[in-house]
């Protein structure tokens, strides 16, 4: 089922300049850090798969995201377009974060993305590895909130 939401473009089919946009604005969402903002952009009944959990609507993504950033401080994110077709999107991402002893990570992974044709996710698949890193190993040193548009992707980081 659907939400009856106004639109959230760039709308299904996706081209490659569109399907790019809309990882930039997961990306940006995401680094801003505010569950409820974030879930607006996924269907009221939005199935989730992250990791081991899995969980369905706003509300339950809300509450993951707050536990999730509670937990991963200092979370700088990067996504990159892999893949799209039609209403579907692929994106490898890669996110630093410490926590709260100090002991900082590096979690990659990769992501689906399928969306409703209001532009609005209706599921996420997503496979994640954390990674233990020294602090000198960081990568991601921009302010806390949207990475800069200068600061290199993913690829160019060799990542």
């Amino acid at each position: 089922m659907s939400s009856a939401l106004p639109n959230r473009p760039p709308l299904p089919p996706f081209t490659e300049e569109t399907a790019a946009q809309k990882v930039r604005m997961a990306e940006d969402a995401w680094n801003r850090r505010d569950p409820e903002g974030v879930s607006l952009a996924y269907t009221t009944d939005s199935i989730w798969r992250n990791r081991s959990q899995f969980l369905t609507g706003r509300e339950a993504i809300v509450q993951f995201l707050t536990q999730k950033w509670n937990k991963e401080l200092d979370y700088r994110l990067i996504k990159e377009l892999w893949a799209y077709q039609d209403n579907r999107i692929a994106v490898r991402f890669a996110y630093e974060w410490r926590d709260d002893s100090g002991n900082w990570f590096r979690s990659y992974g990769n992501e689906n993305w399928e969306f409703d044709e209001n532009g609005l996710m209706r599921r996420r698949l997503a496979s994640t590895n954390d990674l233990a890193i020294k602090e000198s190993e960081r990568k991601y040193h921009w302010p806390l909130g949207r990475r800069p548009d200068s600061h290199p992707s993913l690829s160019e980081l060799g990542l």
